[in-house]
């Protein structure tokens, strides 16, 4: 209805135009809302107000204007001119109970949009480094990239998921090399692990499955491995130095092929859990960018080429940098090292030449928030890059802090564990996880209670909802099992026997899912929609609460099973959309 009464008022301000009330060039954004007090009306529009100043004319008598030139509508009852120029709008009942008819006759394409159509956005998200287990925090991210995705698809946009594989540089060599010291120790080496290598239980676990399948092939004496290195951190050395010898110390020792082994052991094996996990969360991609692919064709030099052409790279103490502080940056950032390595940034800045050379309208990076400073450097290269900057939105995921009631839960140990998604996908349900991780913006702090997740109670928002859509399959299994029939035809006749208050709030609040679903994917706010589910859900429970739905006039027993029908899709709809399940009973 907010859509069609937009078409109405167009169609009256292009009369005017034609009259020459209103300038002909004008092209204003014409908006409908519906009214927040049914006195009022049912809907409301400010276009008056907002023409006014371009037509020269009081808003109240412009407003007068627009109303007389409205087409004839059977669904308007009437149209209302109030306060300094707003246009209310009063709906025929009957028009509104057509919306039963629709939702059902629509089944799940209802609330599908065509805002997008045309119009392409890639979406990258999680793009966890491969060095461990996802954990809490990138759930968090996992949900809420998967949520918009869905959200854009459904407002019409051609969405491409992506995650990017960062399957190069330091990390990854950090990996290899603790992959193959854990390795070593199964072999009989002893030696001491060094502080800044991956400490987890799975390293030990991908150390074990190497030595299974290649023996003792990569074994090299302890002491020839440990000769001669910096000193650790604990023992008054610098970390960092030292792990960095280790790595240098373990391609030399093991050749090109022994060590692309180890280094393919920890990949593939990490690479493959995520990949799984993922996959049981509902989440999945059109495609796993693999970071070594910008080097291996060439994409890192040629994006390197294209920043020293444009003139935004120079040399400084041995090192290349780009001069990002031209473009809005806070400081310049290096691209190359003094020993000629590339840094992850150039790596990056490749990876987002690549996405414009796609050609996508939008490009969505979902990001954890303590990388909110890497935006403007991004941001720049895009620029710098002969790309449009705007073209790029960066949305931020706050970690998440996991509770048991009033106990917050350790997170991680100095061993290297902690708390894995797929631990918190086994003690709660993928549709807890899910449903609780996009119960709020995105960038707001977030406590996730693994005890309400688990409850069985109203209080639980993602049980709450469920229950509505349970609640409504029992009505149906009880019209089965008392062997009463029921016309969906003559439930059409009859809507307007639904003159309960319970009911007008029902169809009112279905009227407004097509309007939530387009809002939430324009905004990327996946949390309207769960705030829109929990408020329907609400007025199922209070309707189902208040009357009975199998009654002897069989004309409004078929009329009210139209309706909660009509409430049962839109709850499947919604709930679709945040990959949550719609349980018949419960």
């Amino acid at each position: 209805m907010k859509k069609r009464l937009e078409s109405l008022l167009q169609t009256s301000i292009d009369t005017l135009k034609s009259e020459g009330i209103v300038p002909a060039d004008l092209a204003p954004s014409i908006t409908v809302e519906r009214a927040r007090d049914a006195q009022h009306g049912d809907f409301a529009s400010n276009a008056a107000m907002v023409l006014a100043k371009a037509a020269r004319s009081n808003p109240r008598q412009l407003a007068e204007k627009i109303v007389a030139a409205l087409p004839a509508d059977a669904a308007v009852l009437k149209a209302e001119i109030a306060g300094p120029g707003f246009i209310n709008f009063f709906i025929d009942p009957a028009a509104q109970f057509q919306l039963v008819r629709q939702i059902i006759e629509a089944g799940h394409d209802y609330g599908l949009s065509k805002v997008g159509a045309g119009q392409s956005v890639q979406v990258e998200y999680v793009s966890a480094n491969p060095t461990g287990p996802l954990h809490v925090g990138h759930g968090r991210g996992a949900a809420y990239g998967s949520a918009v995705a869905k959200l854009l698809a459904a407002a019409g946009f051609t969405v491409h998921r992506e995650y990017y594989v960062n399957d190069a540089g330091r990390q990854m060599d950090i990996l290899a090399t603790s992959v193959w010291l854990r390795y070593l120790e199964l072999c009989g080496e002893v030696l001491t692990f060094p502080s800044n290598g991956y400490r987890g239980e799975y390293v030990r676990e991908i150390a074990w499955e190497l030595h299974k399948q290649v023996g003792d092939t990569l074994r090299r004496a302890a002491p020839v491995v440990t000769a001669e290195l910096p000193p650790d951190e604990p023992q008054g050395g610098d970390k960092e130095l030292h792990i960095d010898a280790l790595i240098a110390r373990a391609k030399t020792l093991l050749g090109e092929e022994g060590y692309q082994q180890a280094f393919d052991a920890g990949l593939n094996s990490i690479l493959a859990d995520i990949r799984q996990d993922l996959a049981e969360f509902g989440v999945e991609y059109e495609e796993w960018f693999s970071e070594r692919r910008l080097t291996d064709d060439g994409s890192v030099g040629r994006s390197l080429e294209k920043l020293q052409a444009a003139g935004y790279l120079y040399e400084k103490d041995g090192a290349t940098w780009f001069a990002s502080t031209r473009l809005g940056d806070e400081k310049d950032r290096v691209v190359v090292r003094e020993n000629g390595q590339m840094t992850y940034f150039a790596s990056d800045i490749a990876y987002h030449m690549n996405k414009l050379e796609r050609g996508y309208d939008r490009i969505i990076n979902i990001w954890g928030a303590d990388h909110h400073g890497y935006i403007p450097r991004v941001k720049a290269a895009m620029q710098a890059l002969g790309g449009a900057p705007d073209k790029l939105d960066v949305l931020l995921v706050q970690f998440a802090v996991l509770y048991r009631g009033e106990e917050k839960v350790q997170m991680s140990t100095r061993s290297g564990e902690f708390v894995t998604l797929r631990q918190l996908r086994n003690e709660v349900g993928k549709d807890a996880c899910r449903f609780f991780y996009v119960m709020r913006k995105s960038d707001a702090h977030m406590d996730f209670d693994l005890k309400l997740a688990t409850s069985r109670s109203n209080e639980n928002p993602v049980y709450y909802v469920q229950y509505a859509h349970a609640r409504i399959c029992s009505v149906f299994r009880q019209l089965d099992e008392k062997s009463l029939p029921r016309d969906l035809n003559a439930g059409m006749d009859h809507l307007d026997k639904l003159t309960e208050s319970h009911e007008a709030a029902l169809i009112a609040t279905l009227g407004r899912y097509p309007e939530v679903v387009e809002s939430a994917a324009l905004q990327q706010a996946p949390h309207h929609l769960v705030n829109y589910l929990r408020e329907l859900a609400a007025e199922l429970h209070g309707y189902y609460n208040a009357h009975q739905f199998l009654v002897e006039d069989a004309g409004l027993r078929d009329a009210r099973l139209n309706l909660i029908e009509a409430v049962r899709q839109v709850l499947v709809n919604g709930l679709k959309l945040l990959d949550v399940s719609a349980p018949e009973a419960m």
